[in-house]
């Protein structure tokens, strides 16, 4: 009788899964006609002082800086104009803070009304730094920890990273008045044994928020493939972050990847939906217009400049390809079952060249 019961209840909760999935599904069609600017990223510049082995923009201290801060501001009041201060501004690189005038532009965004957050190492955010951003109305800001010390610091290729990040992490909380302070964790076949004394550290720290994300190969990690996770690697992922969140821990995995009922709005708070030229859209260090910032970029995924026609422009009459089913494009995807909720996966993960995901969870989470 338990197991009975236990069966009709699993049934009915793959059902509400599935009802969701599918409303959300005509949702997207909807969106996808009718896209909703939700988030601008600025890739501030490429420079960084540490040079990850993963890095999706194989970012490093030899890197361009970015745009000039006139046409920083520039693009700002046309988004303004055209969209209002709802979107959100979200500030990366590389290290943001390296960009040359970083409190120029956060005071501007700041004074013309926008909520921004900012990706970042945390190395060279002291005391003095935590409360700059604060007072620039940073609202969020997520920073990178990838293992304990040894494993992050070999990772970055920068010796004493890991005590300047948590440092830096910890500046951030001493500071008080920065809405969400998020941890995210980039897991791999190495640093996935890692990932239970990592919680123990984070467990302790007054932060909101721990995000894993499995290593993607893109970038940098093409050269790493005995890092990418493996199946078991990743069922051990999600079981280990179904099981903190039934505790009622802050923990999630990203947003990418459709992961079959038994793991999607388990893992994370919503379904998946690749938010990439629907609700996110970037430009990059050079002035290139895309959708999320690790996406290959090539003539395919870049929709245009800003050096040469203004974002709106580029917003509203381009930005097909993210607009379209990923899934139409591959033989395999377009016959699958699940493309409805799925669509042929992220953007980042989509191998232009053989037009397929290099990441697909069928076969192993369902």
């Amino acid at each position: 009788m338990c197991t009975a019961l236990r069966r009709i209840s699993k049934m009915t909760k793959q059902e509400i899964k599935l009802a969701n999935l599918n409303t959300l599904a005509d949702y997207q069609e909807k969106l996808c006609k009718e896209p909703q600017l939700r988030q601008l990223f600025f890739e501030l510049t490429l420079r960084c002082n540490e040079a990850c082995f993963h890095c999706g923009s194989s970012c490093a201290a030899n890197r361009p800086d970015g745009l000039p801060l006139e046409k920083l501001k520039e693009i700002l009041d046309e988004v303004k104009q055209n969209f209002g201060t709802g979107v959100k501004i979200a500030l990366t690189g590389g290290e943001p803070l390296l960009y040359p005038d970083f409190f120029a532009f956060t005071e501007y965004i700041h004074q013309q009304g926008f909520r921004w957050g900012m990706t970042s190492n945390a190395t060279l955010i002291t005391k003095e730094v935590a409360e700059r951003l604060r007072d620039t109305g940073m609202n969020g800001i997520s920073v990178s920890i990838d293992g304990l010390q040894e494993t992050h610091d070999r990772y970055r290729n920068y010796p004493g990273g890991y005590e300047q990040a948590m440092a830096g992490l910890q500046n951030l909380i001493d500071c008080g008045g920065i809405d969400a302070i998020m941890v995210t964790t980039v897991v791999n076949h190495e640093n996935i044994r890692e990932i239970p004394a990592l919680f123990d550290i984070f467990d302790h720290m007054d932060i909101n928020e721990w995000r894993l994300t499995g290593i993607e190969p893109i970038g940098r990690a093409l050269n790493f493939p005995k890092m990418l996770l493996t199946p078991d690697d990743n069922r051990w992922l999600m079981e280990y972050i179904k099981k903190k969140r039934e505790q009622k821990y802050p923990v999630e995995y990203s947003c990418c990847h459709f992961l079959g009922l038994d793991y999607e709005a388990e893992v994370r708070d919503w379904y998946f939906l690749c938010n990439a030229g629907v609700y996110v859209a970037a430009i990059m260090e050079n002035g290139d217009v895309g959708a999320c910032l690790d996406i290959p970029r090539n003539s395919t995924s870049v929709q245009g400049n800003v050096l040469q026609d203004p974002f709106t422009k580029i917003w509203k009459e381009r930005f097909q390809f993210y607009r379209t089913p990923l899934s139409d494009r591959n033989e395999t995807c377009k016959n699958c079952p699940e493309k409805r909720f799925c669509r042929g996966g992220s953007y980042h993960s989509w191998n232009f060249e053989k037009n397929e995901p290099r990441v697909c969870f069928k076969d192993v989470l369902f």
